[in-house]
């Protein structure tokens, strides 16, 4: 298991129905445990969206967080999937030009809470427990 202090962050949106489940499709398929989830809606959410431009009111993105820096939009998406078994080959989507990736990613989080739903409370991933 990697150790929670470095491992990179995706910071998403914990009342969005599609961001959660983004979180649970990353989280089915990182063996590795690559990444730890932080929901926006959290103290540390907020702080790190604040700190990466980020508004956690109104969030229009998720990001994940690497090395100290923050990649958002397809940006953020691809690099995820990047780090993926069976989802490396979607770095070739890295040759759509990013306004065109993320001008499709602004129309779908900009109606996410319309077409997916919104929870009322902040869902986080099952946990991963190491075996005793």
């Amino acid at each position: 298991m990697t150790p929670e202090g470095s491992r990179d962050i995706i910071l998403f949106d914990g009342v969005c129905v599609l961001c959660s489940r983004w979180c649970r499709f990353v989280t089915a398929r990182d063996h590795a445990q690559h990444f730890r989830y932080v929901a926006i809606q959290s103290p540390e959410g907020r702080a790190l969206a604040e700190r990466f431009g980020i508004d956690p009111d109104n969030p229009e993105t998720f990001a994940l967080i690497a090395s100290d820096k923050a990649y958002v939009r397809s940006d953020a998406a691809l690099r995820v999937l990047r780090e993926l078994p069976h989802w490396r080959w979607s770095v070739v989507l890295r040759a759509i030009p990013a306004p065109l990736r993320d001008a499709i990613y602004g129309v779908i989080a900009r109606n996410r809470y319309r077409w997916f739903g919104r929870l009322d409370a902040c869902t986080l991933p099952n946990a991963r427990r190491p075996a005793a």
